[in-house]
């Protein structure tokens, strides 16, 4: 029978490396292949002692609605990445590296992934630190700090302010068919949202139409006027004018060609359109 190998050599190269400072295991890891074992147990080493550093990164977060769990994977890609590209030799130590690459990967999270309507990014941006502030000044005063506290903390102005609480709003969607309340049979989302008016859209065609209506001769605009508010037909229109309907057809046609001109901006406003 076949002896199963000792996994001695495997927990004598983690105790090895586990008496490395910071600075020499980023050094031994860096030196080591990337497909190598003693790499991975390496990297895993320094994951765990800075796993304190991302929970503090994604502390300032707690006010969204992302889960701590979602976040903190989030985290540790940036911290990841912070371990791949850091060099020991440059000083300054792994902790002031990794910090901004870790807040950096939580804010391209939320940038990139989380956001159901685009936002301008100074906004979410801004809107991460307005949390922050808010939870530090209610701290510091004892109350809610009102916009003026907020803005003077932030460097901002009562405007971005609304801004950033407007992109709030926009943050997650939410279902047509989600119920508005607890009840049994509740109305859904859907029940409450209009829909579109189609007497709005007349009143801003005719407010259109109004704007070159002094453009046509009187007797064009009495025409328009009884072939679509009276609803003549042309041969009645032509009766009442003395003109016959032929005439009337030319003019309706020339009318409604310099409207429509006009409102598609064309250069040549004396097309006729007889369609």
């Amino acid at each position: 029978m076949t002896k199963a190998p000792s996994p001695a050599p495997a927990f004598s190269c983690r105790a090895e490396l586990d008496r490395l400072t910071d600075d020499e295991l980023l050094v031994r890891f860096r030196a080591l292949p990337r497909d190598s074992h003693e790499r991975a147990v390496a990297c895993e080493i320094l994951v765990q002692r800075y796993e304190r550093l991302v929970r503090s990164c994604v502390r300032q977060y707690r006010g969204s609605p992302e889960p701590v769990e979602d976040l903190m994977q989030v985290g540790y890609v940036g911290l990841l990445k912070a371990i791949n590209n850091f060099d020991p030799t440059f000083g300054s130590g792994l902790s002031a590296y990794a910090a901004p690459c870790i807040s950096g990967e939580i804010k391209r999270h939320f940038r990139d992934k989380r956001w159901q309507v685009h936002v301008r990014r100074s906004a979410q941006e801004l809107l991460l630190e307005l949390r922050k502030a808010t939870e530090e000044l209610t701290h510091t005063l004892g109350r809610a700090p009102d916009d003026h506290e907020l803005a003077e903390r932030l460097g901002c102005t009562a405007e971005d302010l609304l801004e950033a609480r407007q992109a709030d709003m926009v943050f997650t969607s939410y279902s047509l068919d989600a119920p508005l309340s607890d009840r049994d049979d509740p109305a859904q989302l859907s029940d409450v949202l209009g829909s579109d008016d189609a007497d709005v859209e007349h009143t801003i065609d005719m407010e259109a139409v109004s704007t070159h209506w002094d453009e046509l001769p009187e007797r064009e605009q009495r025409i328009l006027v009884m072939r679509f508010y009276g609803n003549l037909t042309q041969a009645e229109i032509g009766a009442r004018l003395g003109i016959s309907q032929m005439h009337v057809s030319r003019l309706l046609a020339r009318a409604l060609g310099h409207l429509r001109s006009r409102l598609l901006d064309n250069d040549n406003p004396d097309v006729l359109v007889t369609s």
